[in-house]
């Protein structure tokens, strides 16, 4: 078959892909449970690094591995690591149109009369070797900020969640593109055939005051083959739906049903071509493969004190945040390639002093135990952490103001992030923004330079990384200038 016609296909069994609406997702997640080993008639890809390269990695990788752990909502940066003291000076005091210069406001402030300033109300001290200004309410994090190398000058164009969660994924604020995680999986293949290569893990948070969706829009692949979206776990019951077999179903029948069942589908895409066809046929497979291997993975009561002395207590219960860091380990260490994890209601509009204080308990000593128990394991040099939201927060308060509680609207003219091991520079702390934590004053990095810098550390140049869309050349940091920035990377 002619690659157009081939292509035309596949934009085809696309559209009706996305017409089908969420429901398709679930399915996809169903496919990727009834399946079994590989069969001869299905054409898969080739396991290992530069599986979606033409010509294997571009350069040696530092990390072969990813752990992305996103804070939904926006993570106040000059509450956490952006220590701002002459603040202090301005409490109440409006914010200045000269700090401002007319910046788009979301519609939650743009109406207010004025723009208070909030100090923070968290004490900060400074941490390490590379004495990082880190907030009293990550006393953990503190002790390992030499591990971790900062960006404070980190922005974004999108001011609302929907389209800026979607830029930080994807590269792109329209939905319909690939996330991080698929283009990893596409580019570098799998570690473990018996496990997804890109996994989804979303912690639940103790307070609930202000959620946001988190949806598989997230993991999505986008215009890449099915197989590299993510594989949602859930963190109740069981991991997968379907992950077990019905009664009275032996896995002696369940084999011979999807070998039957992958005879009819190779011989539809013999007939049409569609390389989807091949998708279900190896998400059948690799499901069949996770029936013995996930009940294993997710079974953590075998670990040891040791582990619960490091992730604390609450690496106990299933969907906490605890729980969450010590599974990804576990799926790191058995050889999932990228591993997401959601902790959502950092969206802090209003009582950021009541919320603040256990969305950081949440994540604090798990963030702190991960590090030590990769390095012990020999994991952290090649693994590469990631911390972050999908922007930063004002330092005006939306509504009312006072010293002990405040509420912060979004900004993505500025905010921090960090990364630790796989190559990251530890104990750097890149960018710097002015007094009011509001505008870059040196050293800025856009999400695309975040996304180059990223696959570089991958062994990726993301300007040589593509994907062939309706007759362009698609790329994970899209058309506009993005650079790898050496100063992040040892």
């Amino acid at each position: 078959m002619n690659a157009p016609l081939r292509e035309a296909l596949a934009a085809h069994s696309r559209r009706q892909f996305l017409t089908r609406g969420g429901s398709v997702l679930g399915l996809a997640a169903l496919q990727s449970l009834l399946g079994s080993s590989l069969s001869s008639w299905a054409n898969a890809p080739a396991e290992g690094a530069g599986a979606g390269l033409p010509h294997g990695l571009h350069f040696a990788p530092k990390a072969k591995r990813v752990l992305y752990l996103h804070m939904v909502g926006g993570p106040s940066q000059m509450d956490l690591f952006d220590y701002k003291p002459v603040m202090g000076e301005w409490y109440d005091k409006d914010l200045p149109d000269s700090v401002r210069m007319g910046q788009r406001l979301t519609t939650m402030t743009s109406g207010q009369s004025r723009f208070p300033i909030a100090p923070s109300k968290y004490k900060f001290e400074r941490h390490g070797k590379s004495g990082m200004w880190v907030s009293e309410m990550l006393p953990h994090t503190s002790k390992c900020v030499d591990d971790l190398c900062f960006i404070r000058s980190m922005y974004t164009e999108a001011i609302n969640h929907e389209p800026a969660i979607t830029h930080m994924q994807t590269g792109n604020q329209i939905g319909g593109r690939p996330c991080l995680g698929s283009w990893i999986s596409y580019g570098l293949g799998s570690m473990n055939s018996n496990l997804p290569t890109f996994v989804v893990l979303v912690a639940e948070p103790t307070n609930k005051e202000q959620l946001q969706a988190i949806s598989a829009r997230l993991w999505s692949s986008g215009y890449i083959s099915g197989e590299h979206a993510g594989v949602s776990f859930r963190s109740q019951g069981d991991p997968i739906l379907f992950i077990t077999n019905p009664d009275g179903l032996p896995t002696e029948l369940r084999r011979k049903q999807l070998d039957r069942l992958n005879r009819l589908n190779a011989l539809q895409h013999a007939a049409v071509g569609d390389p989807e066809i091949n998708t279900r046929i190896q998400q059948y497979e690799m499901a069949f493969r996770m029936q013995a291997s996930v009940p294993e993975l997710v079974e953590v009561k075998n670990e040891p004190a040791s582990t619960y002395a490091l992730y604390g207590e609450e690496a106990r219960k299933p969907g906490t945040f605890a729980y969450t860091a010590l599974l990804s380990r576990r799926l790191l260490e058995r050889g999932v390639r990228f591993v997401q994890v959601y902790h959502n209601n950092w969206d802090h509009h209003a009582n950021l002093g009541g919320r603040m204080p256990s969305q950081c308990k949440d994540i604090d000593q798990p963030v702190h135990g991960l590090i030590q128990d990769l390095k012990s394991r020999g994991m952290f040099d090649d693994t590469l952490i990631i911390w972050g939201g999908e922007f930063g927060r004002t330092i005006y308060s939306q509504g009312g103001v006072s010293k002990d509680n405040y509420g912060r609207d979004h900004h993505p003219r500025c905010f921090t992030m960090w990364m630790a091991g796989g190559g990251a520079r530890g104990g750097a702390i890149y960018g710097e923004t002015d007094d009011f934590s509001y505008n870059i004053v040196k050293d800025p990095v856009h999400v695309r330079d975040f996304h180059a810098t990223i696959l570089h550390l991958l062994g990726v140049d993301h300007q040589r990384f593509t994907v062939k869309v309706q007759g362009l050349d698609a790329r994970l940091t899209g058309v506009e200038p993005a650079r790898v920035v050496k100063e992040l990377i040892t």
